[in-house]
């Protein structure tokens, strides 16, 4: 059983196996979409895979769309060349159920997969074609928070993007240049409309790159590289939008033991490619059933019928207010304070954190007791019932390989929203006291344990990636476990930044428990342990 057009053929084989296969005439509808294409994705990752390839299935499968996605890729050329390719485009979506049931689908709604690479004058072309198209509809991106910004960390322009802003759009390097020359080459196309839909996990996500996209269209139209009328193009939402969405599918990294269940039914040519950009991917995705994508409603040439397969549609304020009852309560913190006590306390999956007490309750409390209060409910998806979900049937899946060494990763970049805006709304309120926050400095606390990276035991581990390693790390170096000292004068210029925790946690007035609990899990080894059981 081969994952290509022709091993496909066989479908009797694959049925057997239990996989469910695509019920359309892919040939039509790849025919139809490279004539008139509807839908064009840029970063044909495991959540794509997952989710929106899945849902465009389910509705070819319908016969509600009648043609398929064209997949992008702008940043690793070698994932076409090497797993696309090869595989005729085909993926397998195993979805690992919470009650141990495997839901496996050979995902063929991806029908052209293209390297968006301006040194290729052929597949470039291409792209120019199909955003000359007048049947274009939208593009939709999964390229990381990263993938948008033109700056570095310093805030000064990138020096790629400043040879992209004075070479114009003919043969642009960076990701946003390239995505900024195909728009300039529907505009010049006559001007026609589209929707740019980032469906990446950040907040107000189609604004970071609707300022990308209009930053070249002003540097170009400033340097004599694009008609004056781009800039008016890009600003005019019934022309171009931008929408906000909210995406919620854990898709971690394709796992081995998933690997090794499709080879015992017979599946061949699974090994991953590792590419020399490092990036990791194969032939198939594992992932959670659970799933949300919440999607301002601002359309300019028309959509597909995507509330048909589960999205749901809605007005800005709405993505706004699900997007922060995922991120800043619901969701994230207990993700986060997971995978912080998770490394200290030498877990490898999150799902067995949930079986251990402290930390069930330590999750329970950051969400139901301290984050409920200052929720505003969306009115589309209900915030206690979205916490019981996550608690009860999400992270307890034993199916999802998913790690807390990976969750982890960036959490400097993670607690000011995670954390910091309850801390803020606390503040504000009139009828919530600050002070009586518990969880949240506990979680602070066991944070900059972790940065020691020694866990409970006393052994020592290897710290997730993250920007400001060598920023925070310092201040804990001189932090001794099983030493009794007076850990403030170490960590006390870091608890002031509000870069990191989204408040001076001194003017919050919570330093002083922060400090405190940190003592405590710093006292020797089963501190952390310990700790939990008198906070929880």
């Amino acid at each position: 059983m081969r994952l290509d057009a022709e091993g496909l053929k066989d479908r009797q084989a694959w049925e057997k196996a239990g996989y469910a296969l695509p019920e359309f005439d892919r040939e039509k509808v790849k025919e139809k979409t490279a004539e008139d294409p509807v839908w064009v994705h840029f970063g044909a990752g495991n959540i794509f895979k997952a989710f929106l390839a899945n849902v465009v299935q389910k509705l070819l499968n319908e016969g509600i769309m009648d043609r398929g996605l064209i997949a992008a890729e702008g940043f690793d050329y070698e994932i076409i060349e090497k797993m696309n390719r090869p595989h005729d485009d085909y993926n397998i979506a195993v979805t690992l159920k919470a009650d141990g049931n495997v839901e496996k689908t050979v995902i063929g709604s991806v029908v052209e997969s293209l390297a968006l690479d301006s040194g290729n004058r052929t597949e470039f072309g291409r792209m120019k074609e199909i955003f000359g198209k007048d049947s274009l509809q939208m593009c939709t991106f999964t390229i990381t928070e990263k993938g948008y910004s033109l700056v570095d960390g310093k805030g000064e322009v990138l020096p790629s993007v400043e040879e992209d802003f004075k070479n114009g759009p003919d043969a642009p390097s960076g990701y946003m240049g390239k995505v900024a020359a195909l728009l300039y080459a529907r505009y010049q196309a006559g001007q026609k409309p589209l929707a740019m839909v980032s469906t990446d996990n950040c907040s107000h996500n189609g604004d970071k790159l609707y300022a990308a996209i209009s930053a070249f269209a002003r540097e170009w139209v400033k340097n004599g590289k694009a008609e004056e009328g781009f800039v008016s193009y890009v600003d005019d939402r019934e022309k171009v939008s931008f929408p906000w969405t909210m995406i919620d599918k854990i898709t971690p990294r394709p796992d081995a033991s998933v690997e090794q269940i499709l080879k015992e039914d017979g599946v061949e040519g699974l090994e991953p490619v590792v590419t020399s950009k490092n990036t990791y991917v194969a032939p198939f995705v594992n992932a959670e059933e659970c799933e949300y994508l919440v999607v301002e409603d601002a359309f300019p040439a028309g959509r597909p019928k995507l509330e048909a397969g589960g999205v749901i549609f809605t007005e800005r304020e709405t993505v706004d207010k699900v997007e922060k009852m995922k991120v800043c309560t619901c969701l994230n913190p207990l993700h986060t304070a997971l995978a912080v006590y998770g490394c200290l306390l030498g877990y490898q999956k999150i799902s067995d954190e949930l079986k251990d007490p402290e930390l069930v309750k330590l999750v329970g409390r950051i969400g139901y007791t301290e984050g409920l209060p200052v929720v505003v409910n969306p009115g589309i998806l209900d915030p206690k019932a979205f916490i019981d979900t996550v608690l009860q049937v999400r992270f307890p899946n034993p199916f999802m390989p998913d790690t807390p060494w990976r969750i982890a990763t960036d959490t400097s970049q993670k607690l000011a929203i995670r954390f910091g805006e309850t801390v803020k709304a606390y503040r504000k309120s009139t009828e919530l006291d600050v002070k009586s926050l518990e969880m949240i400095p506990l979680v602070f606390a066991g944070w900059l344990r972790y940065l020691m990276a020694v866990d409970d035991q006393g052994n020592p581990f290897t710290l997730s990636p993250d920007p400001l390693l060598d920023t925070v790390c310092p201040y804990v170096a001189g932090l001794e476990l099983g030493k009794d000292m007076d850990v403030e004068p170490f960590v006390a210029e870091l608890l002031k930044k509000e870069q990191i925790f989204g408040v001076d946690l001194y003017e919050a007035g919570l330093a002083g428990k922060v400090c405190g609990c940190l003592k405590e899990l710093t006292k020797g080894k089963g501190a952390v342990r310990e700790t939990l059981k008198k906070y929880v």
